[in-house]
């Protein structure tokens, strides 16, 4: 019987974990987690996307709790600035698209184009994001859109898998704050937590782990390790010896450089989303949290140097960037082959990572988590629950590096060598068929990557018509249909939209009065129920 968990690594992955299993295990499971006081987390890991809620509602932490102590504020999508053309930019939002008479709004958009924006003639929240509105008012209560939320649902914890609504909204984070909240809630729950070098990880006779050797605490046995060691995936991939399938043939960027930059968010205002502006070897990530930016340049080592990434970062910052440290990472992009051997779980950089685009980092995560307690074994270990956690965790890494990869082959951008072989680079296998089939005919969750990864087929329409290096067309038989009824919920989204953004708070005021802050003239007041 499984009854001792030691995790190895702390950080977001490794509390998040330990977290998880007490939330879902109680005290019927003990966790170890041990962590070095000398090696820091890479702690960059501060958007997230609207699946989340899941981990949250999971452990019962109610977001007016957590996010004031995580410095957190909402992300309704991604905002993609440059990838078409200079001065471009759409959305890629947390938004279903509507359907009229059995095809999506944009098939129709794209027949008839009444304005020049498909994001904003088709997705509501593409304009909460250009005002800068927060999705719920300051009572509390979302705003209207076809996801209703229902406290009483909470009482039945839910995992991704079984998302069949959109939630409208994800979540940016101090991502070190967001540790240490989680180690708190861990230990309050019977976590033990023990700061340490793992100096050595020692296999019994059949190649299992049978204890970590630490420096000042001994020897820590367990029945199951939980690697949370990041990119050096000292358990799996050193101490077993497991291989590492690279995903650098279609997503080259393997190197980031980051700031943190403290910011006036009253005066700057909070954006409601991330921003992902392009540049000349990969793209910077721009992400509002309150009190401060977390930005930072992805970019390919082969096109770039550290020093160059770092003088092109700063100068897009401007003077909020002088005197400020800089951390440069080095990224391990793909996936481990396999992320659970014998007795030893990768989660987090261990497992596998791609580049943070869309923000899947937290969500590979999450995954996996969920994965192992819908897979956790019992007396015997059954090779079948391996092999299929394996599977399931493997399908989610490899779909996302098909939407990513997607994101550059499909870019307009074309001025200089990176983006010119963005358009040339290897395919992920099964992309290159899908994309002939799109230019005919939008995606649909028929004919994007057929297993769950996270993404539905909104996702991919969104980026093939922002991105605009993909011929595209509206099906044809529209050409036979009234468009009376496609026009009036076109006119719709625009009415609707109109009056969110003239009624709801911005999401500054919402988040100041979530933190107890008052705008100055004002005093807002927010709404503990619901």
């Amino acid at each position: 019987m499984v009854k001792n968990v030691v995790i190895v690594g702390g950080g977001t992955s490794g509390w998040m974990t330990a977290a998880y299993l007490r939330a879902a295990f109680g005290d019927r499971i003990a966790v170890t987690l041990v962590e070095s006081k000398n090696i820091a987390t890479i702690g960059v890991g501060e958007a997230t996307f609207s699946t989340i809620r899941h981990f949250f509602d999971y452990l019962g932490l109610d977001e007016r709790e957590w996010m004031p102590a995580c410095n957190a504020t909402y992300k309704l999508g991604i905002r993609f600035e440059n990838w078409r053309a200079q001065g471009h930019h759409f959305y890629h939002p947390f938004e279903r698209l509507r359907v009229v008479d059995g095809f999506p709004l944009t098939d129709w958009w794209l027949d008839a184009r009444p304005g020049g924006d498909f994001d904003r003639d088709c997705f509501v929240i593409s304009w909460l994001c250009e005002a800068k509105r927060s999705p719920r008012y300051l009572s509390g209560e979302l705003f209207e859109q076809d996801f209703t939320e229902n406290p009483d649902e909470r009482a039945y914890r839910t995992t991704l898998t079984e998302q069949n609504t959109q939630f409208p909204y994800a979540y940016h984070f101090d991502a070190a704050l967001l540790a240490s909240y989680l180690t708190r809630f861990g230990t309050e729950r019977g976590v033990r937590h023990v700061l340490d070098d793992v100096v050595d990880v020692r296999l019994d006779e059949r190649g299992w782990i049978d204890h970590v050797l630490t420096k000042e605490h001994g020897e820590l046995s367990g029945d199951l390790f939980i690697d949370c060691t990041g990119f050096r995936g000292m358990l799996l991939n050193k101490a077993l010896d497991v291989p590492f399938v690279s995903y650098q043939e279609s997503l080259p960027n393997d190197r980031a450089v980051a700031l943190r930059v403290p910011a006036d968010m009253a005066r700057r205002g909070l954006r409601p989303c991330t921003t992902a502006t392009a540049m000349d070897a990969g793209w910077i990530w721009t992400i509002p949290l309150y009190g401060r930016i977390g930005t930072g340049y992805v970019y390919a080592g082969d096109y770039c140097t550290p020093e160059e990434a770092e003088r092109t970062l700063r100068e897009f910052v401007g003077p909020e960037a002088d005197e400020l440290e800089a951390n440069h990472i080095r990224m391990r992009i793909g996936r481990s082959e396999r992320s659970w051997v014998n007795n030893c779980v990768a989660v987090g950089l261990s497992s596998g990572f791609v580049e943070p685009l869309e923000s899947t980092g937290l969500f590979f995560i999450q995954n996996a988590i969920e994965q192992l307690v819908k897979h956790f074994p019992a007396e015997r270990w059954d090779d079948r629950l391996r092999e299929s956690y394996n599977r399931q965790v493997g399908n989610v890494m490899d779909g996302v590096r098909e939407f990513l990869a997607l994101h550059y082959h499909a870019a307009a951008r074309s001025d200089n060598d990176y983006w010119k072989d963005a358009a040339t680079r290897a395919l992920p296998d099964g992309l290159a068929e899908r994309l002939e089939l799109w230019q005919a005919r939008l995606p649909d969750n028929e004919t994007i990557f057929p297993h769950y990864h996270g993404f539905e087929s909104y996702s991919y329409i969104a980026m093939l018509l922002g991105l605009g290096g993909v011929p595209v067309q509206a099906p044809p038989a529209l050409r036979h249909f009234d468009h009376g009824r496609a026009e009036r919920e076109l006119r719709l989204v625009r009415q609707q939209a109109e009056a969110l953004v003239a009624n709801l708070p911005s999401q500054y005021e919402y988040i100041a009065a979530l933190n107890g802050d008052a705008m100055p003239g004002r005093r807002p007041e927010l709404s503990r129920t619901r």
